[in-house]
């Protein structure tokens, strides 16, 4: 079956992971991604480990289901075939800093005129305008200048990092989104449009309790550790095992306390209702922890879910990669690569009856579908293909080796 996205061509012009995370959400929605490459080195992620042999896994997992062509931009060849290109594309997006792609003759109004369709993304540090615009950024800095730092860690703690890149992560979604929204609104007005999205931007928006907190109330958030700022019990307790979570909402206080063993407690005064929970949440967190090492991680868990009080464990990455639900919902999936063997990565998580997406493929190696491309999107010969290597315009077409 055709994915939701088939039939949509994207010109990848991104590097590291939050455009190249974009992009594969893209590809394993079906569209046809080709990765726009510098001849020599490629996007810089595949010099980043871990490594299998020498080529990258963590490329390998971006940039799954997509092509790589070769092209010198910095060449007014490469520049003109980049321009034809585009003219074929639906979607264009990068990552680099404002006004690199204006530089190159290859930014939204030059592309625009050939192609009006076009739906140009960019996805930077701290978006198209403002002060900071022209500034780079990297995932940790993005995460303290956007409050996300300062709300992580525990109260008595330094700070500290999410420990994915959330930052870029969440921007990668935010381009999806964007491009999602332009598609849709071409099919009404017939003209595409630019997506423009700041990695600091995205950071702010996913503040949820924080923003609307010191708005509302002045109060500056601080790290809270495991525990949510409005929800209580809603962090995680000792078990005899390790740690347990309890996320306790309105609706489970009744039961939550008789599976703890503490019926006592439902019409305390102190933790009559949630707010007030919320408010005595240091008592209420005394009076849990001294029961809560009487029992295991798994028998805790028991004991909620029959209950129907929300409840789970603290996994470790190898214990997700061998949960039952994980493997039900195809969530770690096996790609082969030529030259490398079976590669295990995440999967897709979006999960569409019709239209199912999924990873379309492995990793390109460097340049291994320039010629492939330029023949499909633009009719060239394997001739002319050859004469663009021997002037240095395309790259080589390289292939994996795990070696």
């Amino acid at each position: 079956m055709e994915g939701a996205l088939s039939g949509i061509r994207v010109l990848d012009c991104t590097r590291v992971l939050a455009g190249p995370y974009a992009t594969m959400v893209l590809a394993d929605l079906g569209a046809d991604v080709v990765k726009v490459e510098e001849p020599t080195r490629g996007d810089e992620a595949r010099e980043v480990g871990p490594f299998i042999g020498r080529p990258s896994a963590y490329f390998l997992s971006l940039n799954r289901g997509k092509k790589s062509l070769t092209l010198n931009l910095k060449e007014p060849d490469g520049r003109q075939l980049f321009i034809e290109l585009a003219a074929k594309a639906d979607v264009v997006v990068e990552n680099f800093r404002p006004g690199t792609m204006e530089r190159l003759g290859l930014g939204y109004e030059t592309l625009r005129e050939r192609n009006p369709r076009l739906i140009y993304a960019a996805c930077s540090g701290f978006g198209q305008t403002g002060p900071l615009a022209g500034r780079g950024a990297y995932d940790i800095v993005i995460q303290g200048m956007g409050g996300v730092m300062s709300i992580t860690g525990t109260p008595e703690g330094e700070p500290v990092r999410v420990g994915v890149s959330i930052g870029d992560i969440t921007a990668a979604f935010f381009t999806v989104i964007g491009i999602l929204a332009a598609l849709q609104a071409r099919e009404r007005t017939g003209e595409g449009q630019l997506v423009d999205v700041g990695m600091l931007d995205s950071q702010v928006a996913i503040l949820e309790n924080a923003i609307i907190r010191f708005t509302t109330t002045g109060e500056v958030p601080q790290p809270l550790g495991t525990r949510h700022p409005s929800i209580a019990p809603f962090e995680a307790f000792p078990a005899k095992d390790g740690h347990v979570i309890f996320a306790v909402g309105t609706a489970h206080w009744g039961a939550f306390c008789r599976a703890l063993g503490r019926a006592d407690l439902v019409n305390e005064e102190r933790f009559a209702t949630n707010a007030l929970r919320a408010e005595n949440v240091e008592e209420l967190k005394a009076l849990i922890a001294e029961v809560s090492p009487e029992k295991t991680v798994a028998e805790w868990i028991a004991v909620m879910e029959d209950s129907g009080v929300p409840c789970g464990p603290i996994n470790t990455i190898e214990e997700v990669a061998s949960h039952i639900q994980v493997a039900a919902r195809e969530m770690l999936v096996e790609v082969e690569h030529e030259g490398i063997g079976t590669v295990r990565m995440a999967g897709c998580p979006v999960k569409l009856s019709a239209t199912p997406g999924g990873i379309q493929g492995p990793a390109p190696a460097l340049g291994e579908h320039s010629e492939t491309v330029l023949a499909e999107w633009l009719g060239m010969s394997s001739e002319e293909v050859a004469a663009l290597r021997k002037s240095g315009v395309v790259g080589p077409a390289h292939r994996w080796e795990n070696a």
